[in-house]
């Protein structure tokens, strides 16, 4: 009888190809063809025009943006149709997991819909997620199944260590008590001192910062955070360390969602630059105007995540991954 060799297939939704393109030449390979479409009612309708029979099939898809709901449904029907093809595990390369923030009943009545989100995943046959920087570490208990959390820290750290920063007079300032424990982790491999921003929500999308706990005094300060949206509150925080006589600040977030006045907020802030990955596409008019913002690759920690992934490796072990939660 004929040993049947796996096979890894790697599709790509239509929210971020340029990093599932750097993904898949890491990999040494191309993206395997798909015809995806919207009809005229905008209803997605995804195939496979290749055999994904007995295949490793992994999604990339950075479900964010204005089109969040889409790409949402994007790769449930991907998966649903890789799954109906018969490929043997589905794996969703989430680079943004959508809905993240609403992990909890902060007051009655309201939804889960981090939870909704991973039972969607599940229903539609996603085996595994591979995904990044989560907002709050729990929401891999959501889902039924392998969740890699890989983290941009690393990343953050080996870039700001080649600024020439005199560590000594830097300190790492986590935005809120939530992220305190993955900005700590920064200032440690940055051998940096450590604060904390402590702030009130009022409302979505809005944040009031109440103080600073820690010394920031003269001090260029990193502000660390997983995603920025609206820059609302980081600017917020921002202003907050100016007053207590912050030296030059520094931002970076793993998602730069950016959504609304976010571009021109960052642009205007006292802030020397804005460090985020490719996780999230940005808006690439918008982002020609606000001189303060880098981009960062995290196509090489996918990579080798798929692949320890599909030959059945420690992802664990790999540079990059979130070992806090």
């Amino acid at each position: 009888m004929d040993v049947i060799q796996k096979e890894m297939k790697v599709f790509s939704g239509s929210s971020n190809r340029p990093l599932a393109e750097a993904i898949v030449k890491k990999l040494g390979r191309e993206l395997s063809p798909l015809q995806l479409e919207t009809f005229a009612n905008g209803e997605v309708y995804a195939r496979y025009p290749e055999s994904v029979r007995g295949s490793d099939v992994f999604i990339i898809q950075s479900v964010a943006g204005p089109r969040v709901n889409d790409l949402l449904m994007e790769v449930l029907i991907m998966a649903d149709a890789a799954k109906r093809a018969s490929a043997r595990t589905v794996t969703g390369v989430i680079t943004h997991y959508a809905y993240a923030r609403q992990d909890r009943k902060a007051a009655p009545r309201e939804p889960i819909t981090a939870k909704l989100v991973a039972d969607l995943y599940k229903a539609a046959g996603i085996d595994r997620l591979i995904t990044v920087d989560l907002h709050q570490g729990q929401i891999q208990g959501f889902f039924d199944g392998p969740v890699n959390h890989l983290t941009a820290l690393p990343l953050f750290a080996d870039y700001y260590s080649h600024k020439g920063f005199d560590m000594d007079n830097v300190c790492v300032v986590s935005p809120d008590v939530g992220r305190a424990k993955a900005s700590k982790r920064l200032s440690d491999m940055l051998g940096a001192s450590f604060a904390v921003a402590h702030k009130g929500r009022p409302q979505h999308n809005a944040a009031e910062v109440m103080g600073i706990i820690g010394d920031i005094e003269g001090k260029t300060c990193i502000i660390n955070d997983d995603m920025i949206d609206t820059a609302g509150t980081l600017c917020g925080a921002v202003k907050e360390l100016k007053k207590k006589g912050a030296g030059k600040i520094y931002v970076g977030a793993t998602h730069g969602l950016l959504s609304g006045p976010a571009y021109e907020r960052l642009e205007e802030a006292p802030i020397e630059e804005v460090l985020v990955t490719d996780a999230v596409p940005l808006d690439p008019e918008r982002a020609k105007a606000c001189s303060k913002i880098k981009v960062l690759s995290l196509a090489d920690e996918f990579a080798r995540a798929i692949q320890n992934v599909y030959t059945e490796q420690s992802v664990s072990g790999m540079f990059g991954i979130n070992p806090e939660f």
